[in-house]
């Protein structure tokens, strides 16, 4: 895996965050009806502490893109993303629509509505990654 990383951290710090969101993914996933069976270090990208982007294959032989960190999991099909950074940026997307979607539904519940904001508001974060070429190195 890539990574851009903050020098006070230890490897075993990193290590450590790593496997939290290699379990997160693999929980949330399984919740969703996929068992992973490996994951492509050399496609996966993180930013430690904030966001993995694993490239994930399940045990059916389809393969995802899996958000994980201080956000909410979320996957898409590989072929929706042909990298790490497209797949960060159709999470962009798609969490803007989602919480757009809310927030002009007319819906009043407010645990919905703290959550379309808490997807925007990840989302804008996000952006400024899709746009940082130095996380995403050659691929």
């Amino acid at each position: 895996m890539t990574e851009q990383t903050t020098p006070q951290i230890t490897e075993q710090q990193r290590q450590q965050w790593l496997n939290e969101q290699f379990k997160k993914t693999t929980k949330y996933l399984a919740e969703n009806g996929v068992v992973v069976s490996t994951v492509d270090d050399a496609a996966s990208r993180y930013l430690y502490p904030l966001w993995a982007v694993l490239k994930v294959k399940a045990m059916d032989g389809a393969a995802f893109w899996v958000l994980s960190g201080d956000l909410p999991v979320d996957f898409i099909s590989a072929g929706n993303a042909a990298s790490g950074r497209d797949a960060l940026r159709h999470f962009v997307m798609s969490w803007q629509l989602k919480a757009e979607n809310i927030q002009r539904s007319g819906i009043t519940d407010q645990t919905q509505l703290q959550f379309a904001a808490i997807m925007q508001n990840r989302a804008e974060q996000l952006y400024k990654f899709v746009e940082k070429d130095e996380i995403w190195g050659s691929v």
